[in-house]
């Protein structure tokens, strides 16, 4: 059975830390990403950014590239076995990024990119779009229509909260039941959903408290996976720490969603 079937059979998971920081940290993660997929028998990916190309401030940490970062994911595949899922900025990065993992995802602000969508389509691999925070659930017939048009039907739609004022986001959970109507798994973003957009001086703030609740509500409107962020110390994290989910607290914040 290939991932994308099986991610059509059981709540899936996408989780990992924000951004590459090292090696290690990469291990010490991917290790319970591992144990949470065999203790709840479920499909598990493990995700991480090589490259985070739109912090808020360009002083802010953005990864170890391309190349090194593409070299991080494959010691993960390779000690682990997990699936990999990082993200794409540019077109040219699908078709090398698409060598190593097995989802691209777009991110939110990139999401009616035409050629980048194009480019992640036509690798072959499951492309998982972000709804932009500018969207609503119904908008992103469009985007999907690009990736299907493109020759690929192994798709994933990601919601991950509305711009709600400034330095704010909402989530409007009847988004996942529209995207649902289109026939492809939908997936709950319920660490970025939490995040307040630029609004800690020169970053992105957040509260991690309501990470849970967000994954509940999701699965109620019907969600067939959830993609959050983890890390061992999130409070010394160098990209989105106030939204990742610490790591020890794992366990029990997937519990109630399978």
């Amino acid at each position: 059975m290939t991932l994308y079937e099986q991610m059509r059979q059981k709540p899936f998971f996408i989780i990992g830390p924000c951004v590459m920081e090292s090696q290690e940290l990469l291990y010490q993660v991917a290790e319970k990403v591992a144990e949470v997929g065999q203790k709840f028998n479920v499909p598990v990916i493990f995700k991480s950014s090589f490259d985070k190309a739109n912090r808020t401030s360009i002083h802010s940490y953005r990864g170890p590239g391309l190349e090194k970062g593409l070299e991080m994911l494959a010691n993960v595949k390779e000690r682990f076995g997990l699936p990999l899922t990082t993200d794409i900025h540019e077109s040219y990065q699908a078709s090398v990024v698409g060598e190593v993992v097995d989802i691209l995802q777009i991110p939110a602000f990139l999401c009616r990119q035409t050629d980048l969508l194009v480019a992640a389509a036509q690798t072959g691999k499951i492309v998982n779009v972000k709804k932009a925070q500018f969207l609503s659930g119904a908008d992103m017939f469009y985007p999907a229509q690009k990736v299907v048009d493109a020759g690929n039907n192994q798709l994933i739609l990601t919601e991950r909260g509305n711009m709600y004022g400034y330095n704010n986001l909402a989530v409007d959970f009847r988004n996942i039941y529209d995207m649902k109507a289109f026939g492809y798994p939908v997936c709950m973003d319920c660490t970025h959903s939490v995040q307040r957009p630029g609004g800690a001086g020169g970053k992105t703030g957040g509260d991690r408290t309501f990470v849970p609740m967000m994954a509940v509500a999701a699965k109620a409107f019907g969600a067939d996976g959830y993609f959050m962020e983890v890390h061992p110390d999130p409070d010394n994290a160098l990209s989105d720490g106030p939204n990742m989910v610490k790591l020890h607290d794992l366990d029990k914040v997937i519990a109630p969603l399978v």
